[in-house]
This record gives C-alpha cells, structure tokens and sequence, in this order.
C-alpha cells in the first residue's frame, strides 16, 4: 500500500471558510421548480405549492445561498411575469431550454421559498434581452421599502417588508453565443457597468456580480475577464466563474482529477482580476463567485432538447449520479475551500432533478443523490478557519490534466470550539496510508472518520428504489499519539475525518 503525508499546522491560514462557498441554484429549466421545490397538489406540498420534503432536504443539506432564476433562463426573462395574481400571469417561450414557461412560480413564490428553507436569496438579472432599467425596476421591487410604483406593488402582492437581497448577478454567461442577447467583451462591459452604477445608487449595500467566462475552455478566456473587468473593476464586488465536468468517455482516472482544472482556473481569473486592479491602481482585491459547478453528463443535453417540442416542465438533465461522482463533488469542494481567500460565493448547480443532489418524482418521494452527502458533511463541518496544506503523496498519470497527486486535501479549524476538520480525497485504485502530523495542534483526540468509497463500486447510484446505496460509511477512528496519526483511506474515496480536544 502506498503512503502519503501530511502535516497541519494553524499558523498557515488562507481565510475563513465563507458560509456563501454551500450555495446552490434553482433555475427554471427542467424540473427544478416545477415538480421539484414547486408541486401543487403533492402530498407534502403546503397551501403554497411548495414541496415540504424537497424543504426538508435543502435545510439537512446545508445549503446558504441560492442563486435564482437562472441560468441561461434570466437572459429571456420578464421578471414581471412571475409577480401579482397567478392567474394573472402569461405563458410564454423559454429560448434557453425550449419549453413553455407558465410563471405560476415568480419571483414572490422563490423569496417566500428561501426564508422557508433558511436560504439567502441570490438574484439574476436580464443583460440579455433587456438591460439597465430592467435591472432596476427589479431591484425597486424587490429592496425598496415603499411609496415607490414598484415597492408598493410589492406589498400590494403581500410582501409588506422589502426582501432585501444582498447578491445580484449582472446576467449570465454572456460570453457564450448560446446566450439570448449574446454580447462581445466590450458590449457587455459597458452594460454591466451602467447598471452596477445605477443599481448601487438606488440600494448601495448590495453585491454585484460580473460575468466571467462560461468556462475555462471558451476562446475567448482571460481575454474577456480582462476587457470585462476594464469596464466594471471599480462598480462590481465579483468576477463569476462557471464549469462542469462529464465523466462521459468512460476516463474514471482524468474525471477524478477534475480538482486539478478548477484549482487552475481559479487561479488563473484570480491573476486576470489582479492585472487588471494593478492596471488601474485599485488597492481592492476582487473576489470570485463560482456560481454554477457540478459533474455533468453534458454530452447528453443536445439530444434531450432536440426529440421534443414546446412543452411545460419537461425531465432534463436528470443525471444519476455514481459514487465516482460524488468523490468528484468531495473534490470539487475541497478546492473551493483551499481557496477561501478569494472565493467568497458559491453554487452548484442545480438543486433538485437537474444535475442535481435532490432527486423527486412527481406526486412521489424525493432522495438524496450520491453527491449529496459530500456537499452536506463539508457544509455542515467546514466551519472556522481554512488552513494551507502541503501534502507529500504519489502520483498518477491522466489523459486530460497530466501527472496529477494521488491525493488532495484541505483541513479547517475552529477556534471557537477547537475542533480541526480534515477532508481528504484518494483518486486511487488501491488504499492509500495517510500519515497526519498534528503536533502545530497539540491535545487533540479522533471524533469521527467517515468515508464514501467508490473503489469497489464506481457505478453506483442512489435510486427511488434503493435511495441509500450510496452513503456515508464510519470507519475506525483515529487516536493520534504524540502528536501523530495514520488513517487508512479507502481506494477512490473522499473522507471527512473530525478531531477536537481530548478532555471536551
């Protein structure tokens, strides 16, 4: 058996572990709202249609932020339509997915939603096809107190308080010539800027994001961050950040090393943001918010849209997910978190049915998807301070991404209780020896060790009939002496192993 090392030491910091970085997404595409946190009718459905055992999931899930409605929904979207009488509202076509989209579920319906799941409410608005007055009258809806049109017409469709959002998004994915109302670097630049000028002169406390590239592969990566940022660097908070990974092909190596590419990209936008501040001498360092990730099964989305018309929520992207994958999320976050100095949101996408941890069927049950319990343990035990680590571990040959370390990983203190958190990924076919050096932490004794393994069963799924296939599993807990412990990690596998103070 191979082994690795690993030392932990509190005087290396990164950052703290921001709650927004556990966001996830509800656009309207698919059924992620209809049939998924939306279904009149259902039996846990309340007097509002919205799903309470969907709720009940995103709470155990951990999830902070939500960002809504879309996606490249929003660069078609009437935010209008989804507000006031239900049987008010038109029917109209959805460009982005191809579907009708009814509006029975708007903009009130998701804000009485998010303060029922406990959520902070993560807004887009329409750089696509509309632009900044849209953009404000949105906002005076949606944060203005009162004695405005808009505002009162808030409280006049029973929403006496302001929502008071804190996080918009300036469009989305505006790079990409998928995009209703696709724009060049320099178009969108000069929109997002006017409109984060004027939607900061109207509520000055809220957090504008840019849109960054779609993903690190588009052409024109980099470059658009530059020219984006030359126009918006002073009036916006964020720079986003999106990417997927498709274990299509069948590479379980490569899609394994998924971690690799994000790590790079982040780095990359994070050096793209900081030439620009250099450039035009700002002393603010911006931040990003990655706010769409997850695996996909991309490959497949073409043929779905193409064998149908025009119809109201169909089933797309319904991925099942494998306990590959959710080594893979585990991953995904484990970097995210190894870069809480400049990543301050956020989210995967989606939440229900569309690549989604939550799983439904309509008029029957929900579940949870494999990939589900690492996103709920790192979010319900990532609390503290991020500590670097600099772990010694062989390595591996892939495909897509090179020669790659067998092991990744990224430990979180918590000053207040004392409890340190390791989470730890071993992206090999065998067992890996993981030594931990925690004498930088002295007195510390093994809480919990608690692993999710692929190595024997890489195809794996969660199922309305077998909905637990894939879960957490307990491992022996380790006891370090002097200072010192060694854990056995399982082949293909991400753990979350808790210490905290011997004699709490």
């Amino acid at each position: 058996m191979r082994t690795a090392q690993l030392t932990i030491d509190p005087a290396f910091s990164i950052g703290p572990a921001d709650r927004r970085l556990f966001g996830s997404f509800v656009e309207h595409m698919g059924r992620c709202v209809y049939g998924g946190i939306y279904e009149p009718g259902h039996p846990s459905a309340d007097s509002r249609g919205l799903r309470r055992d969907v709720l009940d999931l995103t709470r155990e899930l951990g999830v902070s932020v939500v960002r809504y409605p879309g996606g490249n929904f929003v660069s078609g979207y009437r935010w209008e339509d989804g507000v006031g009488p239900v049987g008010n509202r038109p029917r109209r076509l959805d460009l982005a997915w191809k579907t009708i989209e009814t509006n029975a579920f708007g903009l009130d319906e998701f804000m009485t939603w998010a303060a029922e799941a406990g959520v902070e409410p993560m807004m887009a608005v329409n750089l696509g096809t509309r632009g900044v007055q849209e953009a404000l009258d949105l906002l005076e809806y949606a944060n203005h107190p009162g004695g405005t049109e808009l505002s009162d017409l808030r409280r006049k469709h029973g929403a006496e308080d302001p929502y008071g959002v804190r996080l918009w998004c300036l469009g989305n994915e505006m790079d990409g010539p998928w995009q209703v109302g696709h724009k060049t670097a320099d178009e969108y630049g000069r929109v997002a800027a006017e409109a984060a000028r004027a939607m900061k002169m109207i509520d000055p406390s809220i957090s504008l994001i840019a849109c960054g590239s779609s993903n690190r592969r588009m052409p024109t990566f980099a470059s658009w961050e530059a020219t984006v940022l030359e126009h918006t660097y002073e009036h916006v908070d964020y720079i986003s950040a999106h990417t997927y990974y498709d274990p299509s092909d069948g590479d379980q190596a490569s899609i394994l090393a998924s971690a690799v590419d994000m790590d790079n990209f982040i780095t990359e936008v994070v050096a793209t943001a900081d030439h620009v501040a250099a450039k035009q001498r700002h002393k603010r360092k911006l931040k990003i918010s990655f706010d769409e990730w997850n695996v996909w099964y991309e490959s497949r989305l073409q043929a779905d849209l193409d064998r149908r018309g025009w119809v109201e929520a169909p089933a797309l992207i319904e991925d099942d997910f494998t306990a590959v994958d959710a080594v893979v999320v585990g991953d995904l976050l484990i970097t995210l978190l190894r870069h809480a100095d400049r990543v301050g949101v956020a989210a995967q996408a989606q939440l229900a049915n569309v690549i989604a941890p939550i799983r439904t069927r309509n008029g029957g049950p929900a579940w949870r998807q494999s990939i589900f319990h690492p996103f709920a343990l790192t979010a319900r035990h990532a609390r503290g301070t991020v500590l670097r680590t600099d772990p010694v571990s062989p390595r591996y040959d892939t495909k897509k991404y090179g020669d790659v370390p067998v092991l990744d990983t990224v430990a979180v203190h918590d000053e207040e209780t004392g409890e340190l958190t390791v989470f730890a990924v071993n992206r090999d076919n065998t067992d890996l020896a993981l030594d931990i050096d925690l004498r930088g932490l002295p007195g510390l004794s093994g809480y919990s060790f608690q692993s999710i393994a692929a190595g024997s069963d890489p195809s794996a799924t969660n199922t309305e009939a077998d909905p637990d296939r894939v879960t957490p599993r307990d491992l022996p807990t380790p006891t370090p002496d002097g200072g010192r412990c060694t854990v056995r990690l399982p082949a293909v596998s991400w753990s979350v192993l808790r210490f905290g103070p011997a004699n709490a």
